[in-house]
């Protein structure tokens, strides 16, 4: 499972890596919070359940990208880890998150994201899943 930023001259276009959806998705998760703080230095103190819904896998991951975003920047939560369980039909997201509250003294921080965007986003399904996604900085 891996992540890795695509040449983009403006934003961050992220391409995912794993060998199921589920795995997919934390590491996309990770890769937000990656993208904003340093979190190697995350103790996981704090645990959180949340549930984010699509009508369909794109609005799925673009729902899943924002909510990050806003317990990242908005609420200050650094995640650690990510426990997921994604269904499809209906698509849904039941996570347990862990982490604690961001300090920028420990955390760092390293850019703002302002939202995920539909804008070359690419979900592949196969031998393993594959997700691209532009993040607007």
């Amino acid at each position: 499972m891996s992540y890795k930023y695509l040449e983009h001259s403006t934003d961050a276009l992220i391409e995912v890596k794993a060998p199921n959806l589920t795995k997919a998705f934390e590491v996309a998760g990770q890769s937000i919070v990656q993208t904003i703080i340093d979190d190697s230095k995350i103790d996981e103190d704090i645990q959180k359940k949340i549930t984010v819904e699509g009508k369909d896998l794109d609005y799925l991951l673009y729902n899943w990208l924002e909510e990050i975003i806003i317990l990242t920047i908005t609420d200050g939560f650094a995640i650690k880890r990510f426990k997921l369980d994604v269904k499809k039909e209906p698509f849904v997201i039941n996570a347990e998150l862990f982490g604690e509250n961001i300090d920028i003294k420990k955390h760092g921080f390293k850019v703002e994201i302002k939202s995920p965007t539909f804008h070359e986003m690419e979900i592949d399904e196969g031998d393993e899943t594959r997700l691209k996604y532009l993040l607007d900085l």
